[in-house]
């Protein structure tokens, strides 16, 4: 299977520069020693692609890790019959047409050495510094013979540790994968099938994660030709039948042209072709294909605002297809991509999709972490506190890997843990309470977000608000939201097993997990030490602090509000010549005038003692009864009555009629029942009353 069918992009390059046949270096190293004064003609490819995209780079050090690789490679042969130094010049080529610097290109050419050769780690230290050794280490493979059938999962997370240090190691071993599903052809059927599973579910993954989508799509290609021949075959044949299936595309492409011409804006309109996966997806989602569903549009500007510039002249002289529309300019993916989405259509009706960005955040989306080159390259304001270096290349989703993966010594939980954390394919951004945020994979929720932010003490956590509301652990997160965790303040806290129903993350599983195998037994609540006893008084008439100008009439506290000097009051007659007193926001007043019922003037007398019926929404956690009624008591009030409504979805709705020696209190003896542990929010009575 060549290159080429295995990548129905190929057709587009041969608009450009050529594509270099990988295949052909193996020979290129049999031509004889170089003339003194060049570089090899094989490391000669690589060298003119690293200087297309760095021109001043340093190819001396290239030079010298190529003689090392090349001796210390010479008599070994790969299975296909070339020699075994095409593979490393294979992977370095790939990484200099993506842009990589000269450290991750002298690694690549060595990072088969110390595993495969004589050569050793403190050898390639000492010739080629620090930074080398420390890449050509992450990506060798650990022996079978030491850590037998755990040798690969042990091998990437080695790879993984190393990579939350300097994302280059990955670099070099998504490359090194590219080039080894390139050349699987020569393998057993089976060791091709069970190498392009590994490559699906973790090193395409960890490729869209790290934003590098030139070795994504490739990487799909090749992993569908293999575990899907038929369905490979068949997409293969759909391009095939559709030779002009550019047509359309180019036609919309030049009326493109000319209107951004005629706007002045420089712009460069390409077309872009899907990849034979993305091909086959579209395929089955709409069934026939179109012209213009083989490949999408590419506008490249100078700068960011152009980007919009484009959009509006684009919107205003074709027809939108609004909900296509996405800016990952203003919101860019947790994988550094940036990009405009929509999509038009064309004068005869043609729908285009239509991706409009900058040259960098095209090279950027094509290279990702490779095309920002050195993270460590000394720059003004990135040193952190500590003196440490830090890495802006460090996305939030790998230190989220690095953390859990410290709590699975055993290697078939962490490699089945790694996978599942891989598959979900997409990440949010949730906002702390404090200010701060949280990156969690898509469709997370509060119980996932408690674990990120709290580590072991989300343990004890009893809910959540999601924007200011009460959320139960359950709920799932979006993009965007705002999460406010709490925290029981009882050690005796736990978690329940139906919490791994509602976690997404390896981090949270595996907490709650271990926290259930330490504690067989669950939650036990603890004895209840004695407490001193809570007024609890019978039911006593409502102080009739409440007047109204009017002779020989009863006023009455509404208690579907229980109004309290000093409340904005009004009061309405009813019968039996009583005056029921409302506060005026209460939602019987509102109704009692749609009936046209006249409203009567009311103002408080000098009586101190009032009543009020409170709500408390809580948690429910053992003892909670007991400590809102001591909260109550301690603030001089007397329970007239109360009632607990059965929990719900872990929440408890409490009612107290409340007797209070003074109104002036109510404030505070509101602010002492919030701070119980567990309760979130208390407030006055406000459930509507039947019309009198």
């Amino acid at each position: 299977m060549s290159a080429e069918a295995a990548n129905p992009g190929a057709q587009s390059r041969r608009r450009g520069r050529p594509r270099i046949d990988l295949r052909r270096l193996g020979r290129t190293v049999l031509l004889g020693p170089p003339a003194r004064d060049r570089l090899p003609d094989a490391i000669g490819h690589v060298a003119e692609a690293h200087r297309a995209h760095h021109p001043d780079a340093e190819l001396a050090i290239l030079h010298k890790a190529y003689v090392l690789a090349e001796s210390s490679h010479r008599g070994q042969f790969r299975k296909s019959g070339e020699p075994y130094i095409t593979h490393p010049l294979a992977v370095t080529l790939i990484l200099a047409e993506l842009g990589a610097e000269t450290t991750t290109l002298t690694a690549s050419l060595l990072h088969d050495t110390v595993e495969d050769t004589e050569v050793t780690l403190d050898q390639v230290k000492a010739e080629f510094g620090a930074e080398v050794a420390y890449l050509v280490d992450g990506v060798t493979k650990l022996e079978k013979v030491d850590y037998g059938a755990a040798a690969e999962p042990e091998t990437f997370r080695k790879m993984l540790v190393a990579t939350g240090n300097d994302v280059r190691v990955m670099s070099i071993k998504l490359a090194d994968r590219l080039h080894n599903m390139r050349t699987l052809g020569v393998m057993r059927p089976e060791k091709q099938a069970r190498i392009a599973k590994v490559t699906r579910d973790v090193l395409i993954p960890l490729a869209e994660r790290l934003g590098v989508q030139a070795l994504k799509t490739e990487l799909e290609d090749l992993v569908f030709a293999i575990l899907h021949p038929e369905e490979y075959e068949r997409t293969r044949s759909v391009i095939a039948d559709n030779p002009t299936a550019w047509d359309t595309l180019d036609t919309i492409a030049e009326h493109f042209r000319a209107v951004l011409k005629d706007a002045d804006i420089t712009a460069e309109v390409l077309i872009r072709p899907r990849h034979f996966v993305s091909v086959h997806r579209v395929r089955v989602k709409r069934g026939e294909m179109r012209g213009t569903d083989f490949g999408r549009l590419l506008v490249l500007v100078g700068e960011d605002a152009d980007c919009y510039g484009v959009l509006g002249e684009l919107h205003t002289c074709f027809t939108p297809v609004i909900s296509e529309f996405k800016d990952f300019i203003a919101a860019p993916k947790f994988n550094l991509y940036q990009s405009l989405h929509t999509a038009v259509a064309g004068p005869d009706g043609a729908v285009a999709e239509v991706l409009i960005r900058t040259h960098q955040m095209h090279k950027v989306a094509e290279a990702g972490v490779i095309a920002l080159g050195n993270p460590y390259v000394p720059v003004e304001g990135t040193e952190s506190p500590d003196g440490e270096r830090e890495d802006p290349t460090r996305p939030g989703w790998l230190s989220r890997l690095l953390e859990w993966q410290q709590s699975t010594p055993d290697p078939d939980t962490f490699w089945t843990s790694l996978r599942a954390d891989l598959a979900q394919d997409r990440e949010i951004t949730v906002f702390r309470a404090d200010g701060g945020t949280l990156g969690l994979p898509a469709g997370a929720s509060c119980v996932d977000a408690a674990y990120a932010q709290y580590g072991e003490e989300a343990h004890s956590c009893i809910g959540a608000r999601v924007n200011g509301r009460l959320a139960t652990l359950s709920t799932v997160l979006s993009d965007g939201d705002t999460v406010h965790l709490l925290l029981a303040q009882d050690a005796t806290s736990g978690p329940s097993p139906d919490w791994l129903d509602r976690a997404r993350t390896p981090a949270a599983r595996i907490a709650i997990t271990s926290w259930l195998a330490a504690h067989p037994e669950g939650v036990k609540a603890p004895a209840v030490a004695p407490r001193r006893p809570v007024p609890v008084t019978a039911d006593r008439p409502a102080a009739a602090n409440a007047v109204v100008d009017l002779p020989d009439v009863t006023v009455r506290l509404a208690g579907c509000c229980t109004p309290v000097p000093p409340d904005a009051v009004t009061g309405f007659a009813v019968r039996g010549g009583t005056v029921t007193v409302h506060r005026e926001e209460c939602p019987a007043v509102a109704r009692m005038k749609a009936l046209d019922r006249e409203p009567i003037p009311v103002t408080w007398g000098d009586a101190a003692e009032c009543r009020v019926t409170l709500i408390a929404e809580s948690f429910g956690r053992p003892r909670l009864l007991a400590d809102l009624t001591e909260a109550i008591a301690a603030e001089g009030a007397a329970i007239v009555s109360a009632t607990v409504e059965p929990p719900t979805q872990q929440r408890v709705r409490h009612t107290y009629t409340l007797q209070l020696p003074d109104s002036a209190g109510l404030p505070a003896l509101m602010r002492a029942m919030r701070d119980v542990p567990g309760v979130y929010d208390v407030s006055r009575t406000q459930h509507p009353a039947a019309t009198a």
